[in-house]
């Protein structure tokens, strides 16, 4: 379908609808769409806003959070590192006891140094050595085993590898079996002890932190968003949810984190979008928040809510008043386009109907003082034409009727034929054809086979006139002879060439007539080797200033039939001839 057509199909509809309906329809449009663009943007720029904020509290908040985090990180490194460089606990620990009482004095050292951390460390909940010495007598509180169950902890390869190092891992809860009672989850710190002897370890150091104690760092932080605290490995080391610990945050939340110590993103949590916010620590840890888009954008959603309410009641009121307007303005053109009809029927007698001032008064008043004036111009037309019809009967009457024309020059004809003058009859003949044609029962248009016989006929009366003088030439092409053209088209300029360009008596005058197709066009030319035109005659010629009346009466007749692309142009030259040619349109126009 073409763009004109969908166009149309498009405007029709519209455009085919009463005024009221177009002014119901504008005025809505233009009332509506400011009012829901307005709530649209109320609602964008309040979530933006709350966006913006939401970031904002959430990045001061992570960040203190994992400013926290290190400050509890770097104090049991301390707390190990204190244990780890204790060289009496050291000696005690690798010492070869042999059943003398000196095991006792490893007792009360060993006591005292781990109820000292416990004491200034609260939130400590148990210190272990297992000891790889086997004449290391045990205490099971303190010192243990370096045994095969300890062997099989995921963390024990781990920490063989850290050369003395600290790491980090959670202990899941463990449950109640008599007679141990069940444990939380703890967060565990790993140490292997071989400090001055790398290559000869003593034992591994583990102190265990509830991991509530690292969730209290953003327990109150904690509501309404999910916060994680992950390792460098991207495991969950504390959160509110305990059973997801030890798992990989990466299964929860699609990983996005960029090359930056913090920063934020969006993606989808638990099937819900989510602004993701996270800060990493310098040991490469980070606490991650995660709050769902649903819980911030409530008060945007609310106050679009109430927005919508307002806009609403808004356009509500817009809609009565727009089709009061509307019907009031559509009234007053309904009842012109009554007094339109009216003056359709030809009924002037317009009544007097109260409009106003503005426009639709105006057109009311100047309406009703158009028919007035109508009233009056038909009158007066009306006696002009009655005046016009009686002159043209009185014309007619005095016309000569075709009819007693042609029989006035039979009997013309047969008076010549009876005083045997051939020449007075053949000009009766011709003459009687020539107006025989040029009449063609009022039309306006011939055939150009015809408008060539007419101007033959008018031509043998020439000749009968200058006997010798005129030497005539056709060249007709005859496929041009079906076209038509406008009355008496050559026939001007053929006499014209008679009159004006013999200048030789005894040499003569030689016209040429030409018709033939150029393209879709028809030309006609009259061509004489007369005397010709000086240069300024034919600028005036051209220039319609020196043209007679029939002649230019051709022209105004052509361009008045088929179009200012045709007519009657000329050439001439002083001394060598004249030349007129006559455009028509291939076809005509009947």
């Amino acid at each position: 379908m073409s763009r004109l057509a969908w166009h149309h199909r498009l405007t029709d509809p519209y455009l085919n609808l009463s005024m009221r309906g177009k002014l119901f329809i504008l005025f809505l449009l233009v009332s509506i769409l400011p009012l829901v663009f307005f709530v649209y943007y109320s609602y964008v720029s309040v979530k933006d806003q709350l966006i913006r904020q939401t970031y904002t509290s959430m990045s001061l908040a992570t960040s203190q959070i994992s400013s926290n985090l290190q400050n509890k990180l770097n104090n049991y490194n301390k707390i190990s590192a204190s244990l780890y460089l204790d060289a009496t606990l050291q000696q005690y620990l690798i010492r070869s006891y042999d059943g003398s009482s000196d095991y006792l004095d490893a007792y009360r050292y060993i006591d005292n140094v781990m109820n000292n951390v416990m004491t200034t460390n609260p939130e400590v909940n148990g210190v272990v050595i297992y000891s790889t010495n086997p004449h290391m007598p045990l205490d099971d509180t303190f010192i243990k085993r370096l045994d095969d169950a300890i062997r099989e902890k995921p963390w024990f390869d781990l920490v063989q590898k850290t050369y003395g190092n600290v790491i980090f891992t959670i202990t899941p809860a463990q449950p109640a079996e008599p007679p141990r009672k069940a444990t939380p989850p703890m967060f565990t710190l790993v140490r292997f002890l071989n400090y001055n002897s790398l290559n000869f370890p003593y034992g591994i150091l583990t102190i265990d932190v509830k991991e509530s104690d690292l969730y209290a760092l953003m327990g109150k932080e904690d509501q309404n968003k999910d916060i994680f605290i992950v390792n460098e490995n991207g495991v969950i080391v504390s959160c509110k949810n305990k059973d997801l610990l030890n798992t990989r945050l990466g299964v929860l939340l699609p990983d996005d984190f960029k090359a930056g110590r913090s920063g934020k993103y969006q993606s989808l949590y638990q099937g819900e979008k989510v602004l993701v916010v996270y800060d990493t620590t310098p040991n490469g840890w980070k606490t991650v928040s995660i709050v769902p888009y649903s819980g911030f954008t409530q008060s945007a959603r609310t106050s679009a809510n109430r927005i919508l309410v307002i806009a609403s009641f808004c356009i509500a009121l817009c809609i009565v008043l727009i089709y009061l307007v509307a019907r009031l303005s559509t009234k007053r053109i309904e009842s012109l386009l009554k007094t339109i009809r009216r003056l359709e029927r030809e009924d002037f007698d317009l009544e007097m109907i109260p409009m106003g001032h503005d426009e639709i008064g105006q057109m009311s008043f100047a309406l009703r003082k158009m028919g007035q004036r109508f009233k009056n111009l038909i009158n007066e037309v009306y006696k002009k034409e009655i005046a016009k019809q009686e002159a043209d009967m009185n014309t007619l009457q005095a016309q000569i009727n075709p009819h007693f024309l042609y029989n006035t020059l039979a009997s013309i004809s047969a008076l010549a034929m009876k005083h045997r003058d051939p020449k007075i009859k053949d000009m009766v003949a011709h003459l009687a054809k020539f107006y025989r044609i040029s009449l063609n029962q009022g039309k306006s248009l011939i055939s150009l086979n015809e408008e060539l016989k007419l101007t033959r006929y008018y031509l043998s009366i020439q000749q009968i006139r200058y006997e010798d003088l005129l030497h005539l030439h056709f060249q007709i092409d005859e496929s041009v002879l079906v076209h038509h053209t406008i009355k008496l088209t050559l026939q001007p300029f053929v006499e014209n060439c008679i009159h004006h360009a013999v200048w030789d008596d005894e040499r003569g005058l030689n016209i040429v007539i030409r018709a033939y197709r150029e393209g879709e066009d028809i030309l006609l030319d009259v061509v004489d080797d007369g005397m010709g035109m000086t240069r300024e005659r034919l600028e005036r010629i051209r220039a319609g200033d020196a043209v007679g009346y029939g002649i230019g009466n051709v022209d105004g007749r052509i361009k008045l039939a088929f179009g200012e692309a045709y007519g009657v142009s000329y050439y001439s030259r002083l001394g060598i001839g004249t030349m007129v040619r006559i455009r028509l349109p291939a076809g005509g126009a009947m």
